[in-house]
């Protein structure tokens, strides 16, 4: 089927997938997908089907897994790193040569847009990152030519190279050593594409569907999708690996919010991701839901633009992070789940570092910090507030509520405004907001990716450092860490890395969430993951 007939059907699913999901049209239906397979349902409508083109997106956190992989991955029981695509790799001496040997019976999908001829093969890989760092590729300003993680990371700057050894063997070179490298090729961000799915749409002149009829090596495929309606992924009869247990996956991304907890009630969705904390009393009093808590690599922060004359001024940036009660905000919020935040970097990270002397409650003390900046006659602030429950924080409008009357006991008046749906790069452009109640959910479990896609003068420059916050001394800590293999000499730098922040406070960390999931209790094989990304392939239905 060419895509032009699947852009023209895809829109004759809508009214049936309605009845589907609408609890009083089709039954049967219905009834059909909970035998072969269940529907999801808390996210959003994707912005692309490519994890390269997104930040902390449905495409990242509950496509990408599904339809691609990657060269290795993560374990979820030791975060160990594994053979994924590839099947076994080595690192020379210099620590900047990284070459892969990749799978011999690896398959790309078949769907209606797309049929291989071939296997999986290193021109593959090579296509998959070229595009990313080779701004002459062909395919490098489809879709915008944005690529947000990676430019949060430098990646440009890290790989300087990859190139085909023969068909079955891919060689990485990069600049100076990384030995955070193998962890981001572990991310969904680098899951691996078809080059000849991509010149095929070269040669029909429809280069930009690559990212909206994807194409991967995954367990499931992409079979149907409308707009702000639903995703339907089916089981791929050619993967590699162990076939999914289940036909279907539905995902239902109509709402959010009660409308999604009344479609779990109903028994209209099989689970419910992400629920706000306000439902969780009644998920849990619920006979036929189970609620599942998984610990989760992340943190709660508000992010301060130092572009107001305020908040330039560490004094008040001090005060602010006195004034906050995280332990009322875990009570009243994350429901006995979540940990109070004394740093950027959450509990479970090897280079923690509990600085309960810098990041605590003190609200005289913060007061004092107030009048010395000069402000003890007031002083007002507005904070943003993304409405979307994550994991990181499953109330926002709730917290913001908080470090509002927190920031009242000290004299500061703050504004609150609520957004649906805001990311990174959209804060970027709201140039008149002075705080930013945001988070974010880790990649890998190296301590890098907390600090440089989020702090780092280069995630400044590409539009994704919320705080606007570019310090070299704080570069020249996490560059330095991030060559150097002796683990604690690793450790030292980034203690260094934690003091600076708790001295600069260009964020205030809050809060370490779990991560939720409501499911009925007849499934089971969800595999749990701390870095907020869901697989589907184990799951089942029990008779």
């Amino acid at each position: 089927m060419k895509a032009n007939t699947w852009r023209t059907l895809q829109l004759g699913f809508v009214g049936l997938f309605t009845l589907i999901l609408s609890g009083c049209g089709d039954i049967e239906v219905s009834d059909q997908i909970k035998q072969d397979g269940f529907i999801f349902c808390g996210q959003g409508t994707p912005s692309s089907f490519n994890p390269q083109l997104v930040d902390n997106d449905i495409a990242a956190e509950a496509l990408g897994p599904q339809i691609f992989n990657t060269l290795v991955h993560l374990s979820n029981k030791d975060l160990e790193l594994e053979p994924m695509l590839a099947t076994k790799w080595t690192v020379d001496e210099s620590g900047t040569i990284y070459q892969f040997d990749l799978r011999r019976d690896v398959s790309f999908q078949t769907t209606d847009w797309f049929t291989p001829t071939r296997q999986l093969s290193a021109q593959d890989v090579v296509f998959t990152f070229e595009r990313i760092i080779d701004s002459r590729h062909p395919f490098h300003y489809v879709s915008g030519g944005t690529y947000p993680w990676f430019e949060a990371i430098g990646f440009k700057r890290i790989l300087k190279q990859v190139k085909a050894i023969d068909e079955h063997t891919v060689q990485f070179e990069l600049f100076k050593p990384d030995n955070t490298f193998l962890t981001n090729l572990s991310t969904t961000y680098s899951s691996i594409h078809s080059s000849e799915y991509a010149n095929q749409l070269v040669a029909r002149d429809q280069k930009q569907d690559i990212d909206q009829f994807p194409v991967g090596t995954g367990p499931f495929y992409l079979d149907q999708f409308s707009v702000n309606d639903y995703i339907r992924l089916r089981r791929n009869p050619d993967f590699w690996g162990t076939p999914a247990k289940m036909e279907q996956v539905v995902l239902d991304i109509t709402s959010r919010g009660t409308g999604t907890l009344a479609k779990l009630l109903r028994s209209e969705c099989d689970v419910l991701f992400s629920p706000r904390s306000s439902q969780i009393p009644t998920i849990q009093a619920h006979p036929d839901l189970v609620l599942q808590a998984y610990p989760s690599m992340n943190v709660a922060f508000i992010a301060l633009r130092t572009l107001n004359p305020a908040l330039n001024d560490a004094r008040v940036r001090k005060a602010l992070n006195l004034a906050i009660n995280r332990d009322a905000i875990i009570d009243s919020v994350y429901y006995g789940y979540g940990t109070s935040a004394y740093s950027i970097l959450p509990p479970e990270s090897w280079a923690y570092q509990n600085d309960s002397s810098q990041v605590r409650y003190d609200r005289n003390y913060a007061r004092a910090l107030i009048r010395e900046a000069g402000y003890g006659t007031g002083l007002e602030l507005s904070l943003w507030v993304a409405l979307e429950p994550t994991a990181y924080n499953p109330s926002p409008r709730k917290v913001a509520e908080l470090l509002q009357s927190n920031f009242a006991d000290i004299g500061v008046k703050l504004n609150i405004y609520l957004d649906e749906r805001l990311s990174r790069s959209t804060f970027q452009s709201v140039a008149e907001a002075d705080m930013i109640l945001t988070g974010w959910n880790a990649d890998t479990s190296d301590p890098d990716n907390f600090f440089r896609p989020l702090l780092s003068c280069g995630a400044d420059r590409a539009g994704l450092n919320i705080a606007s916050w570019c310090n070299p001394d704080f570069d020249a800590l996490i560059d330095i860490a991030k060559e150097t293999n002796q683990k604690r000499h690793r450790f030292n730098l980034y203690r260094q890395a934690q003091n600076l922040l708790n001295e600069e406070v260009p964020i205030i960390p809050i809060a370490h969430g779990m991560q939720f999931q409501a499911k009925h209790k007849s499934l089971q094989g969800f595999d749990a993951s701390p870095f907020n990304t869901l697989s589907f392939e184990n799951v089942e239905r029990s008779k």
